[in-house]
């Protein structure tokens, strides 16, 4: 790690433990490339398993053409998923340090076997999964006015904030994943709803995209690992008051209620 990565994972870490956002890194230092990003991500995950959390799973984020066109992101990302990431109940935005919050509907991948790239395929991912959940991930983003680009989300963990499993647990052998059709409600009333196959044609080949760009670090997705597929709908600002929840259609739902 370069003595400029170091010194951005640090400042990233601190406004994260702060709440607080900072400048754009690639505004800052145009010279940066993917592989800082990651190590900068890296570097800033280091300090936070200093303070005790635990790595749990990954996440693959942009990977819909209505969140990258949304975000001006034209390509994935990736970031890590800590136990204090993980929110049962209600999500305080305040106590949790979330700056901006944006709700996404996911499918989660539960792994009961390891992968590691390269030459994961989608029917690896499946071989390997114990079963999917319906989720929300809350994304932030400790870059100033959500100004990203693909530099400054990968080297802020994937623009991660916390997210809420639902509670069933299915297995993705008998579904057909690309088809799999979620509709989401703010405060009730209607407001987005996509399929499966949003996600690079199937959530199954964003897993396997994630385990063959990871491998390439020398990272695993792990037994026990919960994986984040990406978002099958365009994100929504939430904050203190709303309330989103979301039917993935044959599997089951999922709440996000914010104070």
């Amino acid at each position: 790690m370069s003595d400029l990565d170091a010194t951005l994972a640090d400042e990233l870490y601190r406004a994260l433990r702060e709440g607080r956002t900072v400048p754009p890194l690639m505004a800052r230092h145009p010279q940066l490339t993917i592989d800082d990003a990651y190590a900068i991500s890296l570097g800033a995950l280091e300090r936070r398993k200093a303070d005790g959390e635990r790595v749990i799973g990954k996440k693959i984020g942009v990977t819909s053409k209505a969140v990258q066109d949304m975000l001006g992101v034209h390509q994935p990302d990736f970031g890590f998923l800590t136990d204090r990431m993980y929110i049962e109940g209600d999500i305080d935005v305040a106590a949790n340090g979330l700056i901006a919050p944006r709700a996404e509907a996911e499918i989660g991948f539960i792994l009961k076997d390891s992968l590691k790239g390269p030459g994961v395929t989608a029917e690896d991912v499946i071989a390997a999964t114990e079963s999917i959940v319906p989720c929300f991930e809350i994304v932030d983003s400790r870059i100033q006015d959500w100004k990203i680009g693909i530099v400054d989300t990968v080297a802020d963990n994937a623009s991660c904030g916390v997210y809420v499993l639902g509670d069933a647990r299915v297995d993705p052998r008998a579904h057909d994943l690309p088809n799999l059709h979620v509709t989401v409600t703010k405060n009730g009333q209607p407001l987005s709803e996509g399929y499966g196959h949003a996600v690079q044609g199937s959530p199954a080949q964003a897993v396997a995209w994630l385990a063959n760009t990871l491998g390439a670090y020398g990272v695993t997705l792990d037994a026990g690992d919960v994986i984040l597929s990406g978002s099958l709908v365009p994100l929504e600002p939430a904050a203190p008051g709303d309330v989103f929840e979301m039917q993935l259609h044959g599997v089951g739902g999922c709440t996000a209620r914010f104070i």
